[in-house]
């Protein structure tokens, strides 16, 4: 037992298991959707275009497997940057790509307001906490976190964004669904308010 992280050619593997070390949760790299079932909570990193992840998912197996343990299990699943935004109902990245549908919306392109903000957004902003009995925990009002993502999950429902980031524009920096939580954001690049978040994650317990 213990979390499992998904290795589907996507993620930023190695800084999300150095993470939940450090923290006291080794994680088990995953590279097989059957080794889901041993682990008591999952994390989906990705780094990429959303169009690639999902395919990668799809011909790997996983989303099978994801779906039994996550929706039917119930066990707590974290999301990291493009692990967000595969959350969608669907993708508008390289064209129109169908998601997990898990947080019903749609991941789109970043469009900052000012045209003087790049995109890619790369660096560290601050997160404005919704909700504090989640993954903000302990984070006060708000705390820096590390970014880079030139897309951004726009869900249906805003009741399930509980931390916001402003790039140009206000844009969903955290959602939470039940056992589904996920991040814009990379905690396991934030120093200590990033591991904040990935401890009450990996503190979290199942449904």
């Amino acid at each position: 037992m213990g979390p499992a992280i998904l290795d589907y050619g996507m993620g930023n593997l190695r800084s999300v298991a150095n993470a939940c070390e450090a923290l006291g949760s080794p994680a088990r790299v995953a590279r097989r959707p059957e080794e889901l079932r041993d682990a008591d909570r999952i994390i989906l990193p990705g780094v990429g275009a959303f169009g690639d992840a999902m395919a990668n998912l799809r011909s790997g197996g996983w989303i099978a497997a994801l779906e039994e343990e996550v929706r039917g299990r119930g066990k707590p699943f974290l999301g990291l940057c493009l692990g967000m935004q595969l959350l969608a109902t669907t993708g508008t990245e390289f064209g129109r790509h169908a998601g997990l549908g898990w947080i019903p919306g749609v991941a789109e392109r970043l469009e900052p307001a000012d045209a003087s903000l790049r995109v890619p957004h790369m660096g560290w902003n601050r997160v404005l906490a919704e909700k504090r009995d989640g993954l903000l925990a302990g984070v006060g009002e708000g705390a820096d976190f590390y970014f880079v993502h030139s897309y951004v999950l726009r869900p249906d429902d805003p009741s399930v964004v509980t931390g916001r980031c402003v790039y140009g524009a206000a844009f969903a920096a955290v959602v939470e669904r039940g056992n589904i939580q996920a991040t814009q954001f990379h905690p396991e690049k934030s120093q200590k308010a990033g591991l904040t978040v990935l401890g009450n994650f990996l503190r979290r317990q199942a449904c």
